[in-house]
């Protein structure tokens, strides 16, 4: 375990800001969704994120003294140019307007069709599950692929009597394995900045742990579709111009090319398909990509305002106070990286945004793996892991809320049905159970 000179003396009190993030956050979450709802609203969404980090951040200021008014805004503007930090927030806007383009031409729609044409009527449960693992990773988002993938696994569920429950989890399920893996996902963008580690590296660590729970998942799929009865899913009409740029921006990623000549040659595909098809004009297209980019404006603001708050946190001591209690509680390697988890998993509760919560917990991920000699690819994997998996089950997350809106039943329901999270729960708990023995 390495050991730094000259740290900034420990001061659990530098962590208020977070706290004061953290009490504001869920704190109008939990009264607006469950004590005093409002009609029409998520309530963990009433209360701005961007609001509450604000307060946050000025609550850091003032409890820094150390350095005067401009002296943090230094430590901030510092911590907010950092490499990493800029490439990330280049990648949430292509990102954003690769997701408008895509959606705006058609290209989920065709390419979860094209899909479902390939399923048999006795696999139709775990095809549903494998199409939204290859949808979820193409386009990058596991709340687009419930939105897309949700309303077929109820009207399946309704033809063939299957558990609405069970069709409409084993599509979050597979949502949430290509949102853990997906090179474009905010997740991972997060999770490997934040690392300064590369999308292969992370994706090929983190394949080590999602495919064994995906698989497990498949093969409990296949045993109850040999239970249930057959149905006819009919034909669904696709084009294969349209579903083409899904499949090529994936093959880009996995040989390894740049993600901004994947998320560009993206870009470029759909917007020229979508014109040829008739989807889109050049007039929509430029809109589409406009208002991909806006839905990245909260994201980058988050990111930004967490930079400067871990900045100010770290310059306080706040960082090596939480470093000393990992010490404390948690020895050796395997120690830092359940460290790690825990960390990520309350943060996503906390929160209900997997991508905040890798925000946030990014930079002291970052500290813990250098002090543990836990390589940043597997840090990185253990953020976007631990996340996908708080993100997938508590019920008041977007993906939960959204899947139990589009298919009429309440979000608890789902979670007894959720196979994939809990499997890759137990994946990544055995995988650092046998990581290297400890060293005290």
């Amino acid at each position: 375990m390495k050991q730094y000179d000259n740290p900034p003396k420990a001061r659990a009190a530098a962590l208020l800001p977070i706290l004061v993030f953290l009490v504001l956050y869920l704190g109008a979450g939990i009264w607006y969704e469950y004590i005093a709802p409002i009609e029409g609203q998520m309530g963990f969404y009433v209360m701005s994120v961007v609001v509450a980090f604000g307060l946050a951040l000025i609550v850091a200021f003032f409890q820094n003294r150390k350095r005067d008014f401009l002296g943090n805004i230094e430590l901030c503007a510092k911590n907010i140019g950092d490499v990493n930090i800029t490439i990330m927030l280049f990648i949430f806007l292509m990102a954003g307007a690769f997701g408008g383009i895509a959606k705006a031409a058609g290209g989920v729609e065709s390419t979860a069709h094209l899909l479902l044409n390939f399923v048999p009527g006795t696999f139709a449960v775990p095809g549903l599950f494998l199409i939204a693992c290859l949808i979820s990773m193409s386009m990058g988002t596991s709340v687009g692929t419930i939105t897309v993938l949700v309303p077929i696994a109820a009207s399946v569920a309704a033809s063939a009597g299957f558990s609405l429950p069970l069709t409409v989890g084993t599509v979050v399920g597979g949502a949430m394995f290509g949102d853990n893996l997906s090179f474009i996902s905010d997740t991972t963008i997060a999770a490997t900045r934040t690392q300064g580690t590369r999308m292969q590296d992370k994706f090929y660590a983190n394949l080590k742990i999602a495919l064994p729970a995906a698989l497990a998942t498949l093969a409990l799929l296949f045993v109850m579709a040999f239970q249930s009865a057959a149905v006819d899913l009919g034909t669904f009409d696709y084009s294969l111009l349209l579903a083409l740029p899904y499949f090529i921006v994936l093959i880009m990623a996995l040989i390894g090319i740049n993600v901004f000549c994947v998320l560009g040659t993206g870009i470029i595909l759909f917007f020229a398909f979508g014109i040829a098809a008739g989807t889109t004009t050049l007039s929509t297209a430029f809109s589409a990509m406009g208002a991909g980019t806006n839905g990245m404006f909260e994201t980058m603001i988050v990111t930004i305002l967490a930079a400067s708050i871990s900045a100010i946190m770290r310059d306080g001591g706040g960082f090596e106070a939480l470093l000393n209690f990992v010490r404390r509680y948690f020895k050796g390697t395997r120690g830092g990286r359940l460290g790690i988890g825990l960390m990520t998993i309350l943060m996503d509760i906390a929160t209900a945004n997997n991508t905040v919560a890798i925000v946030v917990a990014g930079p002291i991920a970052k500290t813990i793996s250098e002090e543990y000699d836990i390589e940043p690819r597997d840090s990185a994997s253990l953020l976007d892991t631990f996340s996908c998996i708080a993100q997938g089950i508590i019920p008041y997350g977007a993906q939960l809320l959204i899947a139990s809106a589009l298919a009429g039943i309440t979000s608890l329901s789902i979670i007894p049905c959720l196979f994939y999270p809990f499997f890759l729960a137990c994946a990544v708990l055995l995988s650092i159970m046998l990581t290297g023995k400890q060293t005290q």
